[in-house]
C-alpha cells in the first residue's frame, strides 16, 4: 500500500555541532517507533569519500558528484561506505571539519537533497541536522531548533574524545566550533538557521532525557492543533 508523503509525519532537529540534536533525534525516533535520518552522517560520508580519494574538500563538481554516488548504507545503528564500515571514521575531527566545507557547496546540497527526503516514510521520520526544517521538510509537523553555548558543546566533544581515547585541546575545540557554527549560518545555501515555527531550546544546562520529553510535548501538541484544523 502506498501512502501519500504529505502523510507522512515528520519531526525536524535541527541545530549546531554537538548541540545534542543527534541524540535527542535518535532517542525520539525510538520512543515514537519511527524512522532516524542523521543528515550530517551523509556529509560526513561525503568528505570521508572525497578524502579517501584525494578529492580536494572544494572541488565542488568532483565532490557533487561523489554525493551523488555515495554507496551509503546504515544498518543496525552501523555506517558503512560500500563494504567498509565506517561509524568510528566518521565521527573523527578532521572528516566533521571535512563535512562542514562540503555542506557548503550548493552543488553537493542539491546533490543529497532528494536522497534526504527518501527517507520519509511510513510511520514517520525524525530527521536531525543544520536545514531539516528549512529545505529538506519544510512541512514538517513539529520543528525543534537546539542550541548551547560553544564553550558547552566543545565540552561535550572533548568528553566523547577522551573517553574514546583520543588526544582532545579544549581551547582548540571551542575555536573549531566557533569556526563551524559562522561557516554553517553565513553560506550562501541553505544556512543553519531556525525555521520561522520552531521551537527553540537551549541545552547548555539541560540534559538529554528533559531534551527528549520536550521534543514529544511539542510533537504531541503539534500533532492535536493538526488535527483540531481538520
Amino acid at each position: 500500500m502506498t501512502f501519500p508523503v504529505a502523510n507522512i509525519p515528520v519531526i525536524t532537529v535541527d541545530g549546531p555541532s554537538a548541540s545534542g540534536k543527534g541524540t535527542v533525534a535518535e532517542r525520539v525516533a525510538a520512543a515514537l517507533g519511527f524512522h532516524f535520518l542523521d543528515s550530517g552522517a551523509l556529509y560526513r560520508l561525503t568528505a570521508l569519500s572525497a578524502l579517501k580519494r584525494g578529492v580536494a574538500l572544494d572541488d565542488e563538481a568532483a565532490v557533487a558528484a561523489l554525493a551523488v554516488e555515495l554507496p551509503a548504507r546504515f544498518r543496525d545503528g552501523l555506517v558503512w561506505l560500500s563494504e567498509e564500515n565506517v561509524t568510528d571514521a566518521i565521527r573523527a575531527e578532521a572528516v566533521g571539519e571535512g563535512a562542514s566545507k562540503v555542506a557548503a557547496l550548493p552543488a553537493v546540497r542539491a546533490a543529497l537533497l532528494e536522497r534526504q527526503r527518501g527517507y520519509r516514510q511510513p510511520p514517520g521520520l525524525v530527521a536531525d541536522g543544520r536545514d531539516m526544517g528549512t529545505v529538506i521538510f519544510p512541512d514538517a509537523v513539529a520543528k525543534v531548533f537546539l542550541t548551547a553555548s560553544a564553550e558547552a558543546r566543545a565540552e561535550r566533544r572533548y568528553k566523547q574524545l577522551i573517553e574514546k581515547g583520543n588526544s582532545a585541546n579544549l581551547p582548540a575545540l571551542v575555536a573549531d566550533m566557533q569556526a563551524r557554527d559562522a561557516r554553517d549560518t553565513a553560506r550562501t545555501v541553505a544556512p543553519l538557521k531556525p525555521a520561522g515555527d520552531a521551537l527553540l531550546l537551549d541545552t547548555t544546562w539541560m540534559d538529554v532525557e528533559s531534551a527528549v520529553q520536550a521534543v514529544l510535548a511539542h510533537y504531541a501538541s503539534r500533532q492535536a492543533r493538526s488535527k483540531q484544523g481538520n
